[in-house]
């Protein structure tokens, strides 16, 4: 009897094993096999942070972008090395020669995940509900496309469906970056009934056509996608399921990935990159550069409304040191608020030198002889562009003091961290910007534009010059002509000092050497539809 019972349990325990697989240890996600090939078909991937919210036009956060890429389809998408325009949800376009009328032809055949027709009116129904929200409901939106429905500088004046397959998008005016805007994550195509169902829970229940299927959400711990069997790309996704879990300190990740329990890390430390390199059981993966870090400073905030304040600011920072001490050279030191690889960089500005006397003296001119006190908020999860916030900021609050500005660091969790400075309640905060699309449009305009306030802009800085240089930048064609008015505007930026650009990084990420088709993108967000195991 006690045989047959300790039979039954051990039968119970396999049972239970195997049940388990693909939900921890990629050991047991390995043993999830086709049994064509014997390879492993669910992939665990290890981040810094969870999402704040899986509906992407509602979010601004890149953990949100990472998991809603794989769930959803825009209508163009980038290609896979760069940002270079190619076809996703439409299969092809025409644009006016005024530049002001956009045709799209769709595919045909393609599904939501509840199973009902993509089609025109679904396009039509997002691109209204978007523009008849506002910068809390849909912050990307307004940013991209200036503004709302009832905004003067809102670009989209109509869209329409011309046929079940065919939708047409007419503008107030020409927008060069408008083809690689459509392509972002946040201008998705969701399920238009999906919505209706789920409501303000829709970004709980996300439902798009994408190469997985979202399943499950435990916050702070995972999100589960599995397969798309009906996906419009013939043979794949190559994936049964994608894992993504949350483990905020990059040396657990990193011991998480050496014990197998995840297949890929992101945001390695520099640090421990020989480390991983030395080891045949795993390869290292480089993200091209296409970011920023900087410290926003709030310009309606007391004495961080002064101009001089904040080029005394800038002085007391030692870009460098910060580098040496936390990047183990993965990164360069950053003068402008978008990197060296977008066109319209411009190289010709000279940095604020790291000059703790001129920083007194223009403290003094200031009217702040004596320095000031204020709050430095430190992000509470690792970035590819700031790998530890809370020691840059105590970095950061050591150099103020030694111009008699007393920083009192302060952190919230992730989502609130964000919704707070989107409010403009921060004095000064850690924050980045990984390029979404490869205009400088992106960086310029979208971070920094007086229509980016309450959006993306969170330092609240408004310049009518720079406006009117930004927009014109937007409706002429001429690439040179852009990058001139995008060098310009870099110069009133750097004079006006609302950041203190610190970095541009090389995001490193490490994973399983029997990975393939990971190809990091620049833009942050990974679309795993041809990622497999050899």
């Amino acid at each position: 009897m006690k045989k047959k019972w300790l039979l039954t349990m051990l039968t119970f325990l396999l049972v239970a094993a195997t049940a388990l697989a693909g939900c921890g240890k990629s050991e047991q996600t390995g043993g999830e096999k086709t049994e064509e090939t014997n390879k492993p078909t669910t992939l665990v991937y290890g981040r810094g942070g969870d999402s704040v919210g899986l509906d992407p036009a509602t979010v601004t956060d890149g953990e949100s972008f990472k998991v809603t890429k794989n769930i959803f389809d825009t209508l163009l998408d980038y290609n896979d090395g760069d940002t270079s325009i190619q076809s996703a949800l439409a299969e092809k376009w025409e644009v006016s020669p005024d530049g002001l009328t956009y045709t799209f032809t769709l595919r045909k055949g393609v599904k939501f995940h509840d199973g009902t027709d993509f089609n025109a009116e679904a396009v039509v129904f997002n691109f209204e509900r978007w523009a008849n929200g506002n910068a809390d409901t849909f912050p990307y939106y307004g940013s991209m496309f200036g503004g709302y429905k009832n905004d003067e500088g809102h670009v989209i004046k109509e869209v329409k469906a011309l046929d079940e397959h065919t939708v047409q998008f007419v503008l107030k005016r020409p927008q060069a970056p408008f083809l690689k805007n459509l392509a972002m994550v946040p201008f998705a195509i969701a399920s238009p009934e999906a919505v209706k169902k789920y409501g303000d829970k829709f970004g709980e229940n996300p439902v798009g056509t994408g190469p997985f299927v979202f399943k499950e959400w435990k916050r702070n711990e995972r999100i589960v996608l599995e397969k798309n069997k009906e996906y419009w790309l013939e043979g794949h996704p190559k994936l049964d399921k994608l894992i993504f879990v949350s483990i905020p300190d990059n040396s657990a990740r990193l011991n998480a990935l050496l014990k197998g329990e995840i297949d890929i890390m992101e945001d390695l430390n520099p640090s421990d990159l020989a480390q991983v390199e030395g080891n045949k059981d795993f390869q290292v993966f480089k993200r091209p550069s296409m970011n920023v870090g900087y410290v926003g400073l709030t310009v309606t905030r007391g004495p961080l409304g002064n101009k001089l304040v904040r080029q005394a600011l800038n002085h007391a920072v030692d870009k460098q040191a910060i580098i040496d001490a936390f990047y183990a050279g993965q990164a360069q030191p950053a003068k402008n608020p978008l990197p060296p690889s977008i066109p319209g960089y411009n190289d010709a500005i000279q940095d604020y030198p790291y000059d703790l006397e001129k920083a007194k003296q223009l403290l003094a001119e200031a009217g702040y002889p004596n320095g000031f006190e204020m709050e430095l908020w430190a992000m509470p999860v690792p970035r590819p562009y700031m790998p530890d916030g809370q020691k840059v900021a105590e970095a950061l609050q050591a150099s103020f003091a030694k111009i008699g500005v007393k920083a009192k660091i302060v952190t919230y969790e992730w989502a609130t961290y964000l919704d707070k400075v989107a409010k403009g309640e921060a004095d000064a905060f850690l924050l980045g910007w990984t390029g979404d699309n490869g205009d400088a449009d992106n960086f310029l305009y979208a971070l920094l534009d007086k229509d980016s306030i309450g959006s993306n802009n969170y330092t609240y800085y408004a310049n009518d010059e720079l406006h009117n240089i930004l927009i014109e930048a937007q409706t002429v064609s001429d690439e040179n002509k852009r990058n001139e008015l995008y060098k310009k505007a870099q110069e009133i930026i750097k004079e006006d000092a609302p950041w203190i650009p610190l970095v541009h990084s090389t995001p490193l990420l490490a994973g399983k050497a029997n990975i393939e088709g990971f190809n990091p993108h620049p833009t942050g967000t990974d679309k795993f539809t041809k990622v497999q195991f050899k």
